[in-house]
């Protein structure tokens, strides 16, 4: 790790910190056995997952980008927040940071506006509204549920935008236009689903599925899953979180809002668990070296979590939720937290040997290259 690079670790850390919270929250909420802490993680759960990890992530991720030393205020709020958070609760405190990373994260996104205006960009900007308008309606006492739509969107619009940028080149005439469209369609329906919370979650769910329909028409991985190594991983994972991603917006627009039980616990683990998540997943090793400035190398066993992650989500949606056998559901719940356990080990063990090898080497580092 250089010099200039150290002091986005710590930032890193909260973010970390965030999941590793966020999963013990999840194991509370499948009603294992185990201490319970002193503030109600389980009330926290979805923020700290999807703000505290998922949105530490993206704007560190955008303050590199920027290269600007301000906008790691962004990060470093979101993480404050999620600790927070876990804490104190779901207290004032931690939700006036969590808005506060949103708006620091909005301006970041006006400064990279400002060099490269596109409708990626954009796509991306309305993530981070989303996460704006999902802290402004915490703090004006909307619950969880009433506000997941727009945590959907956060993640859904940013990652969409990131995958623009890397199929614009390969993109058929009018091929921008429908990903406006869908985008413009998505954000009507999140919109909607807070003004009229039944025909308007519904909506929600059409928009969802228009983003999907254009990932899954224009995407490269479309090509790449066809090839090996590292561009085939990604395009394996994503190509599945886009099938989650799909599963998800079929049962918000056939069957409308939800905030409890089965349908709602296979709506929301379908967008987080088997789209968000299978995003990171596959795309750490790009990620990473880029944020850190330390190598991942991509390793043939990262599929192990990976598939692990699907297999179980996809025994906790269908037999778990589905037919509502609840000692699956606990089982398949206790293994999507392993998955994501095993995938952070991967991690670590790929970073670490791949800095012995580099140590034993003489020249430069080679860049890191974005892969399809």
């Amino acid at each position: 790790m250089t010099a200039r690079s150290r002091w986005r670790l710590p930032i890193l850390i909260t973010g970390g910190f965030a999941l590793l919270t966020g999963l013990y929250a999840a194991l509370l909420l499948l009603d294992l056995p185990l201490p319970a802490p002193p503030a109600p993680l389980e009330q926290v759960h979805g923020p700290l997952m999807v703000l505290g990890f998922v949105g530490t992530l993206v704007a560190l991720e955008r303050a590199v980008a920027l290269r600007a030393r301000w906008a790691l205020l962004a990060p470093a709020c979101s993480g404050a927040g999620a600790v927070t958070l876990v804490l104190t609760g779901p207290t004032l405190a931690g939700r006036l940071l969590l808005m506060l990373a949103a708006v620091l994260l909005l301006l970041v996104y006006h400064q990279l506006w400002r060099r490269q205006p596109g409708p990626s960009l954009l796509a991306q900007g309305l993530g981070a509204f989303a996460w704006y308008a999902a802290t402004v309606l915490w703090l004006a006492g909307a619950t969880v549920p009433q506000f997941v739509p727009w945590l959907a969107t956060f993640v859904v619009a940013t990652i969409a935008g990131e995958r623009l940028e890397l199929a614009h080149l390969a993109l058929p005439r009018h091929g921008q236009a429908w990903f406006v469209a869908a985008v413009g369609a998505l954000t009507a329906g999140v919109t909607a689903s807070a003004l009229w919370t039944g025909a308007g979650t519904q909506l929600f769910g059409v928009g969802l599925l228009a983003v999907v329909g254009w990932l899954l028409a224009h995407d490269v991985a479309r090509r790449t899953v066809s090839g090996g190594g590292l561009p085939r991983y990604v395009a394996v994972g994503l190509l599945a979180g886009y099938a989650w991603l799909g599963l998800a917006g079929l049962l918000w627009a056939g069957a409308g809002p939800t905030t409890g039980g089965p349908r709602y616990d296979a709506t929301l683990h379908a967008v987080f668990l088997g789209f968000t998540m299978s995003m990171i997943f596959v795309h750490a090793p790009v990620i990473l070296p880029a944020v850190l400035r330390r190598p991942l190398p991509y390793r043939s066993w990262l599929y192990a979590p990976l598939a692990l992650l699907h297999v179980s989500l996809l025994a906790r949606v269908v037999i778990g939720d589905g037919l509502k056998v609840s000692y699956v559901w606990r089982a398949a719940g206790t293994v999507n937290v392993l998955a994501v356990l095993a995938f952070l080990a991967c991690v670590l063990i790929a970073s670490l040997t791949a800095g012995h090898t580099a140590a034993r080497t003489t020249g430069p580092t080679p860049p890191v290259v974005a892969v399809p």
